[in-house]
Parts: structure tokens; sequence; C-alpha cells
């Protein structure tokens, strides 16, 4: 019996967190990193390169890969010097580097994937250097991604400055898949990205997968201030084409007060509740809910319980 095929769209932490979890299990995995990011050091090597963003290829790599906890340190390594080095990560320069040997960032990081062993396939959304741009809600229009959540202003939505050429090995993807997450992160630079394209829709439109949306516990600043479940789920929607969504997994489990409380009021920060009133309008906008005490706390930081989300998920895809 062949693995069930789950295409993972996204970027950041969150995508690299879930894929922790999902590389434990049976599945054919094709993770899609949008590659809009053009701050700190990622930002540095677009702009002298011409290429498309880096630094979340590389913690999807990383959170894929078969390699010694000591590999991972050093991939991760940011250099902190007085030269032109400062900021950059080894793993940031290194597919920088494959990337203009190979020609291209995909076929780099298939070479760069099979050294690390990787438990599934890393495709970018685009090759293209492409800019992100913001549609406030003071009606201002703002360009690049860090200068969108940098800003005051609540984003109202977001588009590319030029419509990039999406890579074809990711609608072939989206089109083979038996479910296609769309991971926890920010919901208008991470997640959006990956469907403010034509081409991706109608791959999507056209695929018989399971659509999933795995929501994110906390809301963000200046991105989903106040956003319930339901919220989250609508702005997406909104952004599909004729498929929607069909479940989504979220968490039950309480979070210490004390760290709410740190949350709301150092970043603004506040949970995404799951009640009653909640799953009832789930049910009328025809959504599953898949529910879990999902949280951990790591050094006062809450993160996602990786295999706990994954289980969930492998289990919805078998029954």
């Amino acid at each position: 019996m062949n693995n069930k095929k789950v295409v993972v769209l996204g970027g950041g932490t969150g995508l690299s967190t879930l894929l922790r979890g999902l590389k434990n299990f049976p599945l054919d995995i094709t993770a899609v990193v949008s590659v809009s990011d053009d701050g700190k050091s990622t930002g540095r090597l677009r702009k002298e390169f011409n290429i498309p963003a880096v630094g979340d290829i590389r913690r999807v790599l990383i959170s894929l890969a078969e390699i010694e906890p000591l590999v991972e340190k050093v991939l991760n390594y940011r250099f902190t010097t007085n030269s032109e080095l400062n900021g950059h990560t080894v793993g940031n320069l290194l597919l920088t580097a494959i990337t203009n040997i190979s020609g291209n960032m995909s076929d780099g990081i298939e070479a760069i994937g099979n050294v690390l062993n990787l438990k599934g396939k890393v495709l970018p959304l685009t090759e293209d250097n492409v800019i992100l741009m913001g549609k406030m809600e003071d009606e201002s229009i703002i360009e690049g991604e860090h200068n969108i959540t940098e800003a005051e202003e609540k984003i109202k939505d977001v588009f590319y400055k030029e419509t990039p050429i999406i890579c074809e090995s990711v609608i072939k993807a989206i089109k083979e898949a038996d479910l296609i997450i769309f991971s926890m992160g920010s919901l208008y630079t991470s997640i959006m990205p990956n469907l403010i394209s034509k081409d991706m829709l109608e791959a999507i439109d056209n695929s018989k997968a399971k659509l999933m949306y795995t929501c994110n516990m906390m809301t963000q600043p200046g991105e989903t201030d106040n956003y319930t479940i339901v919220d989250h789920i609508k702005v997406l929607n909104k952004h599909l084409g004729t498929r929607k969504i069909n479940v989504v997994i979220a968490n039950n489990g309480e979070i210490e007060e004390s760290i709410i409380e740190k949350y709301s009021t150092l970043e603004q920060k506040d949970q995404v509740i799951l009640n009653k009133e909640q799953k009832e309008e789930l049910n009328k906008i025809n959504v599953e809910v898949i529910e879990n005490n999902y949280v951990i706390v790591e050094d006062e930081l809450i993160r996602h319980n990786a295999i706990k989300l994954s289980t969930d998920i492998f289990t919805y895809l078998i029954k």
C-alpha cells in the first residue's frame, strides 16, 4: 500500500514545527515554502544574489532531516562579527551557494536534501525573487514582508508586486495530494503568499485532496488581532477558489494564566479559544473539527505538541 500524499503549505517556524512531527509517520510529504521573506540575513542575500528567500527553506530542511544535533547547530549557526558575515547563518549561505551552483533553488534544495537524508520533499513556491505587498486597513500600500510585519497599521490583504511563476513541481504535488495542509504560522505573511496565485488556486480546485487548517493557538499583532478560529478560516476561504477548508485542527488545552498574561502584556497576543460557540459556527460552514490539548510551554514560549498534532493528522488520513 502506497503512503498517503500530504502537501503542507506555509513558512516560518509553524511549518517546520509541524514537519518535525509528520516525518515520524509513513507519509509521502511535500513541504511548499513561501519565499517572500526579505528581512535580516535572508533579505541581504536576496538583494545581493537575486534569489528567493532562503531562511524558511533552511528551517524546513532541518525539520525534515535525519541528521546529528551538531549538524543542525552548524546549519543554524549565526555569525556575530564586525564583517559582512555578521547576522548570516551557515545554512543560508550554503543554500545561496548551492542555488548559484545548480542554477536554480529547486535543484539546490534537492542536492542538499540528499545529503541531509530528508524524510520528504521541500519545494520553493516559486523560483522568482518575489516581493510581497501589503494593503493595510488605512488603505496604504507597504512593500516588503518585513516592512508589512513591522507596520503599525493592521493588514487588510496581501498581493505580489509582480505575478510569480509557480514551480511546476508544486502544481504537480498539489494535484496528486490526498491532503493539503495549511500550517500554523503567520496567516497573511506565511500562509497567504501560497494562495495569492491563480495557478495555485486552479491546482487546488483540480485536486481531490481534503483541505486542512492547523489553527494558531495565539493571535498575531497586526495580522490576526482578536481573530477567532472561524475568522482565520474565513480569510483562507475568501482567498481560496471553489474549494474551501474541510477540517480544522484546534487546541482545546488550557494555558497557564501567567503565560497568557505575559503574551498579552509584552507581545499583544491573545489565545485563540475553541468553545461551544465556535464549534457551532464551524458546523454552519461545514468545517469538521479535530480538537486536542496541543499545548507545550518551553522557556515560557507556547508551542504545539508536534507529535500529538501529527498523530491526529495521520489518524484523520487513514480513517
